[in-house]
């Protein structure tokens, strides 16, 4: 099963037909049924890891300030207990809480009802362990390269340039130090370089203001992580908006 990530941007995109969405839904259409999705959102930070294992996980509207409508949209997808248990195994010895007292954030049902409208798709969400490191944050990721052969898809979910302080969605023309970065990332995620992608403080003054939200840029390593030796990679919804970059990985 091939791995990707997402630019999930704006909570509207559940809503909104655009380019993006679009986006989403033709990578979906190309890939085989999976048994199950793993999801690791941007909005789900916990001190340890967790993950979902409610039957029945809730939507979580975890935004303000939207239309109502968007209050409204639920994504009825069962849990896998049975998936969440096999994530623990994977990410043993390290304690793995399995979570009640979650559901689906928004990081993780605004892409899926685009990518799956029926929500037939069992979805387990792993937490991000705001006690690692980026480089230990790959580490993980790769431990569950198992998944993939079991028919799991394993979709981060964020976005590479994140920096909403910077942004002005009345003048979505980018920075500057937004553009590079979303270049020099790119550049490195198709070359393979996934140790410069994961020291990404070590990428100088662009990086910083790229990575202002490293909850955002993390996903993208669970992704890289799964890529085996000699594996393709390739690049889909590469656009930059304001101080957000939409890009999205597909690994296989």
């Amino acid at each position: 099963m091939p791995a990707m990530f997402i630019g999930h941007g704006s909570p509207m995109n559940a809503i909104e037909d655009n380019a993006w969405t679009r986006g989403w839904q033709d990578a979906a259409a190309g890939l085989p049924r999976p048994e199950a999705i793993l999801c690791i959102s941007a909005h789900w930070e916990t001190h340890g890891l967790a993950v979902t294992a409610d039957a029945q996980p809730k939507t979580i509207h975890d935004f303000g300030g939207f239309p109502q409508a968007l209050f409204d949209a639920r994504y009825p997808a069962p849990g896998s207990p049975s998936l969440a248990r096999r994530t623990a195994e994977l990410l043993g010895p390290a304690p793995v809480r399995q979570a009640d007292d979650w559901g689906l954030d928004h990081g993780a049902w605004s892409v899926l009802i685009r990518m799956y409208p029926e929500a037939d798709i069992p979805v387990v969400q792993l937490s991000l362990d705001r006690n690692l490191t980026p480089q230990r944050h790959y580490q993980a990721a790769a431990r569950l390269a198992p998944l993939r052969d079991e028919g799991v898809l394993i979709i981060g979910s964020g976005n590479i340039v994140h920096n909403l302080r910077a942004a002005d969605f009345r003048r979505p023309a980018s920075p500057d130090w937004a553009a590079r970065f979303h270049g020099a990332a790119n550049r490195l995620i198709l070359a393979g370089d996934h140790a410069a992608l994961a020291d990404y403080d070590s990428l100088g003054e662009d990086a910083a203001l790229a990575v202002n939200s490293a909850e955002h840029y993390l996903p993208l390593l669970y992704t890289l992580a799964l890529q085996a030796p000699g594996e393709g990679v390739r690049l889909f919804n590469d656009d930059l908006f304001a101080a957000i970059s939409m890009t999205s990985v597909m690994i296989g």
